[in-house]
């Protein structure tokens, strides 16, 4: 039996319908499965698969200086136009990563931001408290105000364009429109996401969006379109090598040990965190997020990672990859470990299985 106070989306009765197996996540009572992991997972891979996360947040940042605000709150450049998006980092004074997050542009004056779940009401107040112009810029935390759906698969782009007119195939990778969908206007329709498939994550008026799943579980009936839950949500974003806050990151991880200094623009003359980021990067860089391999035998989040019986790092997450059949996991090491190729040992329960850190995604799309 779940918790009463645990929030619901718009979209639980559509879930409970289906046949969903509910579970606790970040305060939320939220599908972890339909069908069964393996066959969502592969629905996703081979056609399209349709997730709710409404539970994500939504923060807006807004006003005249709104664009030097964003430059100085998250780790990244913010070198975008208007109906662009960027991913980045946000970050405490001491480094730590508050949360990753994506940032939209609407315009020079109108930023929404889309941050985890879990992390919705720390980041807002992280960004209230070090808004570097108070006076002229507004950040409204709007998470309540919009459902949110992510639409994932080679399918997924057929699939949306029965509902909207918005010409999506001329929406580029991390771009974004404002679109009206089955008579719904303003909503947000973003080509992102979190499988390595095309598709796209759409922001819906909560107040109207009642009606969102059945419709595009409608019009994605002929390509077999399949409600996705947690499940396999986790192990295609791990297959496609997508960091998650709370095990491959955290407030004690800095940047470039999360895998993400990418995402780090050194170039600004200043952000939240930089001097922090810099000193440790340089001091005290000691290591570094990589992913493995593991044969015949399952990683887990926490299990030790040797080499010649001592331990130099631990599994942040793991699975076994429907995909590949095989055993795989972002793991954080000791930095002379992180090298492609390098051989290492996976304590899981007590036996040591091989594996070997590999470069890129695990899992790449053929189209």
């Amino acid at each position: 039996m779940l918790k009463s106070n645990l929030k619901r989306t718009v979209f639980f009765d559509d879930h409970v319908k289906s046949g969903a197996k509910m579970v606790a996540f970040g305060g939320w009572e939220m599908p972890i499965q339909y069908a069964g992991l393996a066959k969502e997972h592969a629905a996703t891979r081979s056609a399209v698969g349709l997730f709710d996360v409404s539970h994500m947040g939504e923060i807006w940042v807004e006003g005249v200086d709104a664009l030097s605000a964003v430059r100085y709150l998250v780790t990244n450049s913010v070198d975008i136009v208007d109906g662009e998006a960027q991913y980045t980092c946000l970050c405490e004074e001491d480094g730590g990563i508050v949360d990753d997050l994506i940032v939209y542009r609407f315009s020079a004056e109108k930023f929404l931001l889309c941050v985890n779940a879990t992390n919705r009401e720390k980041d807002f107040q992280c960004l209230v408290k070090h808004n570097p112009h108070p006076e002229t810029v507004k950040i409204t935390n709007a998470s309540d105000d919009y459902a949110q759906v992510a639409l994932q698969g080679r399918f997924a782009e057929r699939t949306l364009q029965k509902l909207t007119d918005c010409d999506l195939s001329s929406l580029e990778y991390y771009h974004f429109a404002t679109a009206t969908i089955s008579g719904v206007a303003d909503c947000i329709i973003a080509r992102t996401g979190y499988t390595g498939e095309d598709g796209f994550e759409v922001f819906i008026p909560v107040a109207e969006s009642k009606e969102f799943w059945s419709l595009i579980m409608d019009a994605g009936a002929e390509f077999d379109i399949q409600p996705i839950g947690l499940g396999a949500r986790d192990t295609l974003r791990l297959e496609a090598k997508m960091n998650l806050y709370g095990n491959d990151m955290t407030d004690a991880t800095k940047p470039h040990e999360a895998g993400v200094f990418w995402t780090v623009a050194l170039k600004k003359e200043d952000f939240l965190g930089k001097k922090a980021i810099v000193e440790h990067k340089k001091l005290e860089w000691k290591q570094r997020l990589v992913g493995i391999v593991v044969e015949k035998r399952v990683p887990r989040p926490h299990c030790a990672i040797e080499v010649d019986g001592q331990v130099i790092g631990e599994i942040t997450s793991g699975t076994k990859s429907p995909s590949l059949k095989q055993g795989i996991a972002l793991a954080r090491v000791a930095r002379r470990f992180s090298k492609v190729g390098t051989e290492l040992e996976v304590d899981i329960r007590g036996k040591k299985a091989k594996a070997r850190v590999v470069k890129g995604s695990f899992y790449k799309r053929d189209y």
